[in-house]
Order: C-alpha cells, then structure tokens, then sequence
C-alpha cells in the first residue's frame, strides 16, 4: 500500500487522535541525520491501530507516573521508499546499524515501531544525555550501567530513560539495545510477514 492511501485504510490511526501525546516528525524538516526534509507532502503522522492503542496506553502512564508530562512522537510511519533513502544515505559510513536494511523492511513501514521521548509540563524535552538519531554508543541502552559509571551520563539522564521505558513496556512495546528513542510493538519476523507495508 502506499503511504497516499493510507488514511482510507482501517487498520491505521492518525497520531493526532491519541490523548496525551504530542507530535514533531523529525523527518519533516531538516532536524534529523541526513539534514533534509525526507516526507515532503507525504502524510506520516500514523501508526498501526494496535501500535496506536499501546501508545495511548502508553501515554496514559505517564499521565499517572509524572502529571504534566507527554509523550512526543519524533517518528513513527516511515514509508518504504524513504527507508531506502536512509539506508543509502548511510552506504559506507559503517553507521547502518542504526537503520534497518530495506530488504528485510524496516517494523516503522508497518506503522508498528515508533521513535519517542518525554517532554515535560513546559514542553521542554528530558534530558536523555543523546540526541535523537545521535549514531553514537552514548545512544545505547545496552551500555549505560557502563555510561553511568565512567560519568557519560548522568543518574537524572538514566532515570528519564528508565521512565520513557517503564511507559513504553506498559503500552506493549520493546526497546531496542542501542538507540533509546526506538520502540516496536510484537516480534518483527511476525510484523514482517502479516501485517500491511506501506511503501
């Protein structure tokens, strides 16, 4: 399917329709690795309905955890033929770990992954001692007991990571080990051979 038909399909849900998120698709603009705007006219703001569901759970424990905070959603449906052109962009800079190779398909084409942070009651982002698409082991969760201990983070920027997790694993979503923004919802083999690829 392709992304300019996606708002007559079912199974996908605007963003703007979640209570208690907030939306700044970093693809739409220069803010992100390639610099450039890489959705154009291209209507991203979606997601998967049972990814929309988790995400409004999501968001309603943050609701309970830290009253005035939101959660804001920097990515989330990518289209297929945007995921070549981040994949390309990245062709020998031994940096494509971070972006799944289009072959396989990326779980953001599904609209059942998203990239997402934390702002606070004045809509100032958290701290998360990296930047979204930082390609950097300061990114990883995997490393940071060894970030915290050598002072590359912070206790107060671990903890904002820890919060943006503990919401995300109550709306049904899993972490990955090396970029804290990223989150997808089932097992991707599955999410790849079942559910709709919008290109």
């Amino acid at each position: 399917m392709r992304c300019e038909e996606i708002a007559t399909h079912p199974d996908f849900r605007r963003l703007s329709s979640i209570d208690g998120v907030r939306v700044d698709l970093r693809y739409v603009g220069p803010r992100n690795f390639v610099g450039r705007d890489l959705y154009g006219e291209l209507d991203c703001a979606w997601l998967h309905r049972l990814a929309a569901e988790g995400l409004a759970r999501a968001a309603a424990e943050l609701t309970a955890l830290a009253p005035g905070h939101r959660l804001l959603v920097l990515d989330a449906l990518r289209p297929h033929r945007v995921q070549i052109e981040l994949w390309e962009f990245l062709d020998g800079t031994g940096l494509r770990q971070y972006v799944a190779d289009p072959a396989r398909g990326s779980i953001h084409s599904f609209g059942m992954a998203l990239d997402v942070t934390i702002v606070n009651a004045d809509g100032d982002e958290l701290d998360m001692g990296s930047g979204f698409d930082e390609m950097d082991e300061l990114s990883h969760p995997k490393l940071e007991a060894e970030h915290l201990a050598s002072g590359a983070l912070t206790p107060t920027q671990v903890a904002n990571r820890e919060l943006l997790r503990r919401v995300m694993t109550v709306g049904g979503f899993n972490g990955v080990d090396n970029e804290w923004w990223h989150f997808d919802m089932l097992d991707r083999s599955h999410v790849r051979q079942t559910f709709v690829r919008v290109d």
